[in-house]
């Protein structure tokens, strides 16, 4: 067994951010370091020993613990990074102190892109790994053995130019060594954040098989702008902070998922969209065997560093590029659980893409999906003050009319919070969706609405959410007019349901307010005979935009209850 390894060896753990950040902070100018350095110190792999010398170090590796480092390496056929993991490799099973075979290493052990963070602080045989002899050279003698001679001028101006160049070739390998370890750990964040490197970085963590690798490159070289803006807008932490700070739906997954423990003890669930990792480390928690996270952002980076920072990356693998085109290790899975809700439910698309894996991956008549309903409601709002703030406030900025600066104010759909006060009528589901069942086609849809007008003030426009629930059966139902609260009656204490509407605690969705440009309406005066007590009536639309597929149309139609077709109302709003 090896002995005690040295002091200064790190924990391999990520978390210990300091170490990593003073190592990545080095001088820029580190080759002319290395040029100045006369010896370095080269600590063995499998004990405290320490060598003036890389060849000197193996050689000793493999003679006393029968390590060959130089086998393996040309075994495995491995490059510079290849071997910066090898070495990290290694060193984390000595320091473990778990046995190391040379005959026993697989190149799978090394596909792990944390094996790229330095076990070892400032590790020198990293740095001296092009002093060791290539694959299939003969091995040349160790440093101090070589007989001393006196080149003639040329031949040591010939030598000195190719120590030189070999110095500017490590230099480049380490300066790039120490690019992949940012990246992958996340120092320098956003730096990094461009197309290509995403690509770069997709290709490296995402499993393909039969050669579609090239395919998929092609196929993203033609990704719209859209996207893959829409993608690279979730690898930066501010929208994840956001998300996990909302409580209402954290604590909605955390809690279903640990309340339902034997729901997923011992199974396999697939993270869609996984974001920071929180929902996969959720189920691992939970007692699931295994847990296949995917995002097709960056963000996939941190998610990988997040888990292996909690001990929970023996459990959850995690995955980089969209649901339908990665392939996944296993044929079926037991659990979906996803985050996908997007504003007024259905803006940024993401629903698709887990119906998609849904048919494909979860597993008939057993398989759960999580959360498995979702509820879409509609109310009208009287909220005169918000109108003169956001809206009428141009027509007169310090005695100036502004109203240019009005122009299609009224065709987007506005993403607020408003007080339960300004709801002016009874609210109606407009739409129940049961994940199990929906198809794709569910989402495009036309539905009518009612609802009694409650308010003395003038319809100022029009309130949508949704609510969300959670079953722990896929058989189970949500009739369609209960409330996510009323559903909680009925279940009792340990259901799971939440609400982004008016009547409870604000979460990131918020609503969507849908604001009247009574401007723009055909029937002047219009805005004048919606009075208290008046029952409205209607249809609200839900389509996509052309050439904008994340994004979402809503049309609402309205008028008193049996009024002439003609003499109705409606406006369509923009979700974006």
């Amino acid at each position: 067994m090896a002995e005690a390894y040295p002091p200064s060896v790190s924990d391999g753990s990520s978390s210990d951010n300091s170490e990593a950040g003073n190592w990545l902070q080095g001088d820029q100018d580190d080759g002319d370091d290395f040029s100045e350095q006369e010896t370095v110190q080269v600590i063995s792999l499998m004990d405290d020993k320490v060598f003036d010398d890389a060849l000197a170090m193996v050689t000793y590796c493999k003679e006393k613990y029968g390590l060959d480092f130089l086998g393996v390496r040309d075994r495995l056929g491995l490059d510079f990074y290849g071997c910066v993991k090898l070495i990290n490799f290694i060193r984390q099973k000595v320091h473990d102190g778990k046995p190391v075979k040379s005959d026993e290493i697989k190149q799978s052990d090394l596909e792990d892109d944390s094996l790229l963070k330095p076990v070892l602080e400032d590790d020198a045989l990293i740095l001296c790994l092009d002093d060791l002899p290539a694959a299939g050279a003969g091995a040349p003698q160790a440093q101090g053995t070589k007989q001393k001679e006196t080149p003639a001028v040329d031949e040591l101006l010939q030598k000195n130019a190719q120590l030189q160049e070999e110095l500017e070739k490590l230099s480049q390998q380490f300066s790039n060594y120490r690019l992949a370890v940012q990246q992958t750990l996340d120092q320098r964040w956003g730096e990094d954040d461009k197309p290509e490197s995403s690509k770069a970085r997709a290709a490296a963590s995402t499993p393909t098989t039969n050669g579609t690798e090239e395919k998929k490159d092609s196929e993203k070289k033609d990704e719209p702008v859209e996207a893959t803006y829409y993608f690279e807008s979730y690898a930066h932490n501010d929208i994840h902070e956001t998300m996990l700070k909302d409580t209402i739906r954290t604590n909605a997954y955390r809690d279903f998922i640990y309340h339902n423990k034997s729901l997923f003890a011992g199974k396999t669930v697939l993270d869609i969209g996984c974001g920071t990792g929180i929902l996969s480390m959720f189920a691992a928690k939970a007692g699931a065997a295994k847990v296949l996270a995917v995002d097709n952002s960056a963000i996939i980076d941190k998610a990988r560093e997040n888990i292996f920072n909690n001990g929970l990356d023996g459990i959850i693998t995690c995955i980089r590029g969209k649901i339908e085109e990665v392939t996944l290790p296993v044929p079926t899975v037991d659990i979906i659980v996803s985050e996908w809700m997007g504003y007024c439910l259905l803006y940024e698309a993401m629903l698709p893409s887990v119906l998609y894996a849904r048919d494909k991956y979860l597993k008939p008549d057993t398989g759960l999906l999580v959360p498995s309903h979702t509820s879409m409601w509609i109310a009208p709002v009287a909220d005169e003050e918000y109108v003169t703030d956001n809206m009428s406030f141009w027509r007169d900025v310090y005695g100036f009319d502004m109203k240019a600066m009005q122009e299609g104010t009224y065709a987007n759909c506005r993403i607020e919070h408003l007080p339960s006060s300004t709801v002016a009528g009874t609210p109606q589901c407009f739409r129940m969706l049961d994940l199990h069942t929906c198809t794709k086609d569910d989402l495009v849809f036309t539905e009518p609405w009612s609802s009694t007008y409650t308010s003395k003030d003038k319809l100022d426009g029009f309130l949508v959410w949704f609510d969300t629930f959670f079953a722990e059966s896929r058989q189970e139902q949500v009739e369609k007019q209960l409330t996510w609260k009323q559903w909680m009656d009925i279940k009792g204490k340990e259901s799971v349901a939440f609400t982004t509407g008016p009547f409870d605690k604000e979460t990131h969705w918020r609503q969507g307010l849908m604001l009247i440009d009574y401007s723009k309406q055909p029937n002047k005066g219009s805005e004048e005979k919606v009075k208290e007590g008046a029952k409205l009536t209607g249809e609200i639309e839900y389509a996509i935009p052309e050439g904008h597929h994340r994004g979402l149309n809503i049309k609402v139609t309205w008028g008193l209850e049996g009024e002439q077709e003609e003499k109705r109302q409606s406006q369509m709003w923009l979700c974006h």
